[in-house]
């Protein structure tokens, strides 16, 4: 995961959700040395970090079932936090209930509505009825409290160790690949680091002249970047100036790179790096 020189001074990393959610288990796995700090919304995560309360933000930006996690694009502009790292964990839904139950006492499984939709097969085979919670986390957590055996939770092992549930099934996914892609942000940027693989991320606006973004994106294929990842997103409800999210590999200081951004910047208004950091090694698994 690269170099460790964000500057970890509370020890503390920040996520959104209960303890034991989706983006807790990503802190665990990428941060294993530090604690992991529970916050209502994605803004509280980012203000946590900005206070000095944590080092870190750990915030979910898509899956690779479901696309776009909702409303992060346009928290990342305007937070004041750098991108300087991307985890990608492995989303593994696991059937828990309360110490004793067996697999076919469960009547009915609780949990957010997506992780319901991705075990539509496993419960349909079991019989087993959908409950929809508010989040995967909480859940196990209503479940933990109820102490029915008929009810089960769909969440993390983490959620099951932390609620005190047992795994009565593991891996009960319908799609055995589905990966959350998450940014790791602090308040300092870090370009210092080198790796085999480097990926920068920036936003940025086309001036509105005919073809700008067709000319925009030229820099990049003359120059051999491969872009992985380009998104669009309105801004401040105005449906002229389009804003655009991008990823691409490569450093800022690679000689193709810098010639490509040199290209863009000439035919936008306003371009910012969020971030330069390590790809991830999963990135292409």
């Amino acid at each position: 995961m690269g170099g460790h020189s964000e500057g970890q001074r509370t020890g503390r990393i920040a996520f959104q959700g209960e303890p034991g959610a989706y983006s807790h288990q990503a802190c665990r796995d990428a941060r294993p040395g530090l604690e992991a700090i529970p916050c209502r919304t994605f803004e509280d995560v980012i203000d946590t970090v900005k206070r000095g309360e944590a080092d870190l933000a750990m915030l979910p930006v898509e899956n690779s079932t479901y696309g776009r996690v909702a409303d992060i694009h346009y928290l990342l502009p305007s937070s004041g936090l750098h991108i300087v790292d991307e985890a990608f964990v492995r989303v593994h839904i696991n059937l828990l209930a309360v110490p004793g139950a067996q697999l076919s006492d469960i009547k009915q499984a609780m949990s957010h509505t997506v992780l319901l939709g991705q075990c539509r097969a496993f419960l349909t085979e079991h019989g087993i009825h959908r409950i929809t919670g508010a989040d995967t986390a909480g859940s196990a957590q209503i479940v933990a409290e109820k102490g029915d055996k008929s009810v089960a939770a769909l969440a993390s092992e983490l959620a099951g160790e932390i609620y005190g549930l047992e795994v009565l099934a593991r891996h009960i996914e319908d799609h055995s690949r589905n990966t959350t892609r998450f940014l790791i942000m602090a308040r300092e940027p870090d370009l210092t680091r080198r790796g085999d693989k480097m990926m920068t991320t920036f936003v940025f606006r086309v001036r509105n002249i005919p073809a700008a973004l067709y000319k925009a994106m030229g820099g990049f294929a003359t120059n051999g970047v491969n872009m992985t990842k380009l998104e669009s997103y309105m801004v401040g409800g105005n449906f002229t100036a389009t804003q655009f999210y991008a990823d691409v590999e490569g450093h800022p200081d690679d000689p193709a790179l810098a010639r490509a951004l040199e290209e863009l910047d000439y035919f936008t208004d306003y371009l910012e790096i969020l971030g330069v950091y390590p790809a991830d090694p999963r990135r292409d698994g």
